[in-house]
């Protein structure tokens, strides 16, 4: 079949991207020709690949055995051209990453650093849940993924770079705040809104409660640490955060930290790979960076958190 490089990466961002107008926008080409280069691509299948539901496209079977195909081919592709770089002495390149929300409160100080080292590569951060992460992970479409629980069932390529102790807090003015110590006895009749299930954050805090034999009642399940920042400023309840989403402050805008025995949870930040992929010599330096730089974020996140 004569495909080439550029429709084969066109094809890609359909699959990515769901539609051929967004498709055509990634490529920086107009929706008449990205159509017509789709079609050319379609017709030397001599399969379908795709179909229009509305305005979604859905790929068929055909479709997504070659997406796959598509993405390994350009990612080797990839590779190859950054180790072309490393073996000339140069520093340019794609970095790939995917992390959990959580991550996002220290991964861009770490990119921030390691831009201004390497000012000509191309970094692409995705901030997705938990399981977008893995999905992500699983289609092998990043470089390297930050996360809080990686998967223990698949072969990965796992280093552990940060700790992330999961802190109980609750409102700035509740009668409780002002205690010098508590225990789960003292808050269980308290409600609680924690994050999603599925989320690293929830699996660790069920996992405690669960040893402690603590039933938390749970007024609300949040996907969003902001929001249940504000829910519990707002007086609707307890929760278990990462300390990361309060800046190693122990008051944050109405809620704070309680000292709650057995509180901070010891948790930790692993940046993985899954090893079926050997990594890319940008991926090297930059994982080596997290490791690097990680004492300094632990400290400022450790700053005046109580401890139990």
């Amino acid at each position: 079949m004569n495909i080439s490089f550029r429709q084969l990466r066109l094809f890609l961002a359909l699959a990515e991207h769901g539609s051929v107008g967004a498709a055509a926008r990634v490529m920086h080409v107009t929706q008449p020709t990205a159509s017509m280069q789709l079609r050319e691509v379609q017709d030397a299948a001599g399969l379908p690949l795709y179909t229009l539901v509305g305005r979604r496209v859905q790929l068929t079977e055909a479709g997504h055995a070659l997406a796959t195909t598509a993405r390994c081919m350009l990612d080797d592709w990839i590779d190859w051209e950054q180790q072309l770089a490393a073996w000339k002495g140069l520093t340019g390149g794609r970095l790939r990453v995917a992390v959990v929300s959580t991550a996002k409160y220290f991964v861009p100080r770490l990119l921030g650093g390691f831009c201004a080292r390497y000012p000509d590569i191309d970094i692409r951060l995705e901030v997705l849940n938990r399981d977008g992460v893995l999905q992500r992970l699983r289609e092998q479409r990043d470089d390297l993924a930050i996360m809080s629980m990686p998967p223990t069932d698949w072969a990965l390529d796992d280093v552990v770079f940060l700790t992330n102790p999961l802190v109980l807090i609750g409102p700035g003015n509740h009668p409780l705040a002002g205690r010098t110590s508590l225990t789960l006895a003292d808050v269980a009749g308290e409600r609680f809104i924690l994050r999603e299930r599925g989320s690293g954050t929830r699996m660790a805090v069920d996992a405690h409660f669960r040893a402690v034999g603590f039933q938390p009642q749970v007024r609300l399940e949040l996907g969003s640490n902001e929001a249940i920042k504000e829910a519990v400023a707002g007086g609707l309840g307890l929760s278990v955060l990462s300390a990361h989403t309060l800046h190693g402050r122990a008051r944050e805008h109405g809620v704070q930290v309680w000292p709650v025995a057995g509180f901070p949870l010891a948790g930790q930040w692993h940046v993985v790979c899954r090893q079926v992929r050997a990594l890319s010599p940008i991926a090297r330096v930059f994982r080596e960076h997290l490791l690097s730089q990680a004492e300094r974020v632990a400290a400022d996140v450790a700053a005046d958190a109580p401890t139990s």
